[in-house]
């Protein structure tokens, strides 16, 4: 029952982050109020706990990045809500996924905007200057660098794989 609440909640998360670059808080409340309710019915005061702990785990890990400027609040509570669905261990694990999953993200936004066979050309002269014991700088434009992508995509790819291989399907 609460893999279809966290499915539904991450669909539905996806779809205004890509679409609108927000995820609502009108959308996030009562999904945590529907697992707070769940775990308490089906756990009592320890599923109370659990979904507590997991929601300040969850809120906890994407809090840095954010005061940093390098995340979206919603970002953050998202990942908080996910936590308080699920409990500490799945939102440690969804972290572990969102990470591999974010990096390779960001790569595919380094490579994939305008001006990516400049950015190429410049990684090749980078390593080629490596190999020959050269410093050759990398000079991506600013656009490049400042370039943002909505990491709800990123937490959603993480909870879903949290939710296929829970164990860290032997990779963690």
């Amino acid at each position: 029952m609460v893999d279809l609440f966290l499915i539904t909640l991450l669909l539905i998360c996806v779809i205004t982050d890509i679409r609108e670059r927000k995820i609502y808080n009108k959308v996030l409340f009562p999904f945590l109020l529907a697992g707070l309710i769940l775990n308490m019915a089906t756990g009592g005061i320890a599923g109370l706990g659990n979904t507590l702990a997991g929601f300040a785990v969850g809120f906890s890990i994407l809090l840095i990045p954010y005061f940093l400027g390098g995340m979206g609040a919603g970002d953050v509570k998202l990942l908080a809500v996910i936590g308080g669905l699920k409990g500490t261990v799945f939102v440690l694990t969804t972290a572990v996924y969102m990470a591999l999953a974010g990096g390779i993200l960001a790569i595919l936004v380094l490579f994939f905007r305008k001006g990516a066979l400049n950015r190429i050309k410049q990684i090749g002269n980078f390593l080629g200057g490596l190999r020959s014991g050269l410093r050759i700088p990398i000079a991506f434009d600013k656009e490049s660098l400042n370039a943002t992508y909505p990491y709800g995509v990123a937490i959603a790819i993480g909870a879903a794989a949290a939710v296929v291989f829970p164990n860290g399907g032997g990779l963690l």
